[in-house]
């Protein structure tokens, strides 16, 4: 029998490429904040939390369809600017990436969810907490932590129960965040018979805020209700001291940082300041432990708020593409969207239909002997 040579070798090649392994898969995962500029620190800070769960996931070796997964982080500054945070969304897009951690602020976030939206791309913002960004219709935006109402709901009733806060002056930093917390705050007071008395507002990076404090001072508040970063809030109540202002201070996640006391210094009384993080301020947990340990060894300083939330986001969307068995975005975001009992580090994710995290817990803190100690855990 006469047996042609390039038959068998079509024949063999069949047999390789049936028996030969199948390649390595690499998932591209973006991750952007603001990590130049003012709050630069901050968003390196969460950056290094996603960065942390991509070492882990590679670490752990995961399989997604078959194939073995190669995670990768791809890092952009969007420089706390809306136009810029749209342009990084596009760059992210153009090169289709497999999903999107950020952004940091809740002003950028929606700025590049109109980019992401309509592309179809996964995004998870582990520290944009003004309600809009999940409520513009788009399904494919989630957040793995409490959102302002939330979050204003908590630190209302503790202000008018807990308190006795009756007469409030609201400052924000003009910024979608600060003015959504200050508006979601100023509702929530006021349904639960508070009264808002002044109103003020000052700009993002100012330093000086003699003018409004002034203001404020001659309506003789309660509370001073801030929604902004911690970056002035320090300086705001140190101001405060030193214009006899005796109201006491509130603000949200941006201003509820470990750092406030050495912003504040003596002005901080004991007591005199409460704030709220989103999230159960799970620090005492074995996993919230874990993390905090890895963190300190492999970056060499302690996680900010945000960190261990940019860590969760990763991961969560690295199990649904596990369960979806696929990395691309039409095909694990059916599974992104129906994740219910996720044990991350901050504690149970599940998300709602509008992306939001389900039955989110807020944390009230307040500050001590220049340490932040925690009051209640509320839902």
């Amino acid at each position: 029998m006469r047996v042609d040579p390039k038959a068998v070798a079509a024949a063999v090649a069949v047999v390789c490429v049936a028996t030969a392994p199948a390649q390595d898969l690499t998932v591209r995962i973006g991750h952007v904040a603001q990590t130049s500029g003012w709050l630069a620190g901050f968003g390196k800070n969460t950056e290094n939390g996603a960065r942390m769960a991509i070492d882990d996931l590679n670490a752990k070796g995961l399989s997604i369809g078959g194939r073995k997964a190669r995670f990768e982080l791809v890092a952009e500054d969007d420089k706390g600017d809306l136009n810029e945070a749209a342009t990084v969304a596009q760059r992210l897009v153009d090169a289709r990436v497999n999903g999107v951690v950020g952004h940091m602020f809740s002003g950028t976030s929606i700025a590049a969810s109109k980019v992401y939206c309509p592309a179809g791309l996964p995004q998870i913002s582990p520290s944009a907490t003004n309600p809009r960004f999940t409520r513009s219709g788009c399904r494919s935006v989630f957040r793995v932590l409490a959102d302002d109402l939330q979050v204003a709901a908590a630190l209302s009733r503790h202000a008018v129960k807990d308190m006795g806060v009756a007469r409030i002056a609201l400052i924000d930093d003009r910024s979608d965040y600060g003015q959504g917390l200050v508006e979601a705050f100023a509702a929530a007071a006021t349904a639960a018979g508070a009264r808002v008395v002044e109103a003020q507002h000052i700009d993002a990076k100012a330093t000086d805020f003699t003018p409004q404090l002034t203001a404020v001072r001659a309506r003789n508040p309660d509370l001073v209700f801030f929604g902004g970063m911690a970056t002035q809030a320090g300086p705001m109540i140190s101001q405060m001291k030193q214009l006899g202002l005796r109201a006491r201070f509130m603000g949200g996640d941006g201003v509820c940082q470990p750092d406030l006391p050495a912003r504040g210094g003596d002005a901080l009384g004991d007591g005199q300041v409460v704030c709220a993080i989103p999230g159960r301020g799970e620090h005492g947990t074995p996993a919230m432990e874990r993390f905090q340990a890895g963190f300190r060894q492999r970056f060499g300083n302690e996680p900010l708020p945000y960190a261990p939330y940019a860590y969760d986001a990763v991961r969560v969307m690295a199990d649904a593409m596990v369960r979806a068995g696929s990395s691309d975005p039409a095909r694990y975001l059916p599974a992104l969207a129906a994740t219910s009992g996720y044990a991350g580090v901050t504690g149970p994710i599940a998300f709602d239909d509008k992306g939001d995290l389900r039955n989110g817990a807020v944390t009230l803190f307040t500050y001590k002997g220049w340490k932040q100690e925690s009051i209640a855990v509320v839902r």
